[in-house]
């Protein structure tokens, strides 16, 4: 669940609304091992979800860096080629069993 959160700072342009509730809707849903919380937990998973996104904004909002900002393509595209090392098809090689 959690490798879904995204770095949200220093970016250009900066991390929306929407991007900082998306990441704030998977650190929750880590911590309460619920994907979809019951009824009786929809109102507490809710408010959770907006008190990390309001916490969030507070962070992003207040860092400060030297570094020049990132560009979202650049960084998505070195993500992708991470993806493709990690996940390659690897050649089939018989077990011994097979053979």
């Amino acid at each position: 669940m959690c490798r879904n959160i995204k770095t949200l700072f220093n970016f250009e342009p900066p991390a929306t609304d929407e991007e900082i509730r998306s990441a704030s809707l998977q650190f929750v849903r880590k911590l309460s091992g619920f994907n979809h919380p019951s009824k009786l937990n929809q109102e507490a998973f809710q408010r959770a979800v907006e008190d990390v996104a309001s916490a969030a904004r507070v962070l992003i909002d207040s860092l400060v860096t030297t570094a020049d900002p990132r560009d979202r393509e650049i960084e998505a595209e070195r993500a992708r080629a991470k993806s493709a090392n990690r996940f390659a098809t690897q050649p089939y090689r018989p077990l011994k069993a097979d053979v």
